[in-house]
């Protein structure tokens, strides 16, 4: 640890450096990070994460100053959550041990968090990309477009949402409550902290081509899958609940325009057989707004989320009693539906003949049914999931 208050002294800085055998590039990324924090003046500390190397990695960054912290379970998600919780800083830089980002740079990541910001993202876009430092389709597909992504769920408006290099505040890593253990952990940081409200502003980078050897860590697809999925994770709005009351809203509209068939449009046949399709369209879309909310109240109950204003809204209209009874009359309406047919079928000597205008009653009974006894289930997993939200708090 290098300080202006002797060695002894709490640090102001701790630079974490996730390192999996990097013995080449390690002690490199680890001088740097000594010689800014004594041309800054500040007291710091050089944290490096061994993430299970098997090479010399571990002591040549001992020797170069750092503080090796051992994590042996792999994954660059366990590396910084165990990097945080060993640092003392008040401010957190982080960025990887294999020389493409340049260490030499602190004061650019922690002059805004003394001014007040909370998390500082570097931006390669924004910046400049050395020849052969990046593959063209992360330049050019794979960091544009996850980035874009997250932006459109959670408006977080970071242009480079997957560049390595960044800082925090201590505070804002601890109010973060980060959880993930993959490669992932780039996007939960980022769509925590939008969520949470912090104030984070971006600093254009030079990203390097480094001097690992060999195979990089990234594995393009793989971990690009791992990012998206948690993007949807964390956002059960656009997975389920959007689409879902689409699906539903579009077989309910479907089902009200050809109930009154058979006719025809520019041509086109509309008959039953359209309603066929609007009776599947609203189940499947209940269903789904049904997961939705599920998701939802179990991201709260887990600690993806601290609160979500729609479902306060929901349970505060719809409770165990509302919901069954909803679902009960629903059900009771495609029943009473279903007995009428029933009636008429017997009366007719157990057979409707050509009467395929029965049709349509029958799928309207069949979807109110359906949903109906869903809602009813429905309203009893809400209401043990409430309950597990509430013992949860």
């Amino acid at each position: 640890m290098t300080s202006a208050g002797g060695p002894a002294a709490v640090p102001e800085i701790s630079v974490i450096i996730p390192c999996l055998n990097e013995e080449a590039t390690v002690g490199v990324c680890v001088s740097k990070a000594v010689r800014a924090l004594a041309a800054m003046g500040a007291s710091g500390e050089v944290i490096v994460v061994d993430n299970g190397s098997t090479d010399r990695s571990a002591l040549i960054a001992e020797a170069a100053g750092a503080r090796v912290v051992a994590e042996p379970r792999r994954g660059y998600g366990r590396a910084y959550l165990a990097g945080f919780a060993a640092a003392r800083g008040r401010y957190l830089v982080i960025g990887d041990a294999d020389d493409t980002y340049d260490f030499s740079d602190l004061a650019g990541f922690v002059l805004p968090l003394r001014e007040g910001c909370d998390m500082v993202m570097g931006t390669r876009l924004k910046g400049r990309i050395e020849p052969g430092a990046m593959p063209w389709h992360h330049r050019w597909i794979g960091v544009p477009i996850l980035s874009a992504v997250l932006n459109l769920l959670f408006r977080a408006g970071i242009s480079d949402a997957h560049c390595g290099m960044r800082s925090l505040t201590a505070a804002a890593a601890s109010s973060l409550k980060l959880r993930t253990t993959g490669m992932e952990f780039a996007s939960e940081m980022i769509i925590k902290a939008a969520r949470g409200g912090l104030r984070i502003v971006e600093r254009p980078i030079t990203l390097h081509r480094g001097g690992r050897p060999g195979r990089p860590h990234l594995r393009s697809f793989r971990d690009g899958w791992r990012h998206l999925k948690m993007m949807f994770m964390l956002s059960p709005t656009w997975l389920f609940l959007i689409p879902g009351a689409g699906l539903f809203l579009l077989g309910a509209a479907v089902m009200a325009v050809t109930a009154l068939g058979p006719y025809r449009v520019a041509g086109v046949l509309v008959d039953y057989h359209w309603m066929i399709a609007g009776s599947l369209l609203a189940v499947v879309g209940f269903n789904v707004l049904n997961i939705g909310f599920f998701a939802r109240i179990f991201a709260l109950t887990e600690g993806f989320e601290e609160k979500d204003p729609l479902l306060e809204s929901l349970f505060r209209w719809l409770n165990l009693e509302r919901g069954l009874l909803a679902g009960a009359l629903l059900t009771l309406a495609g029943a009473a539906i279903n007995i009428r047919l029933l009636s008429d079928w017997i009366r007719m000597g157990y057979s409707f003949g050509d009467q395929v205008q029965r049709i349509r009653p029958a799928l309207i009974a069949l979807t109110l049914m359906v949903i109906g006894v869903q809602l009813v289930f429905s309203s009893f997993f809400y209401s043990i999931l409430g309950t597990a939200r509430k013992g949860a708090r």
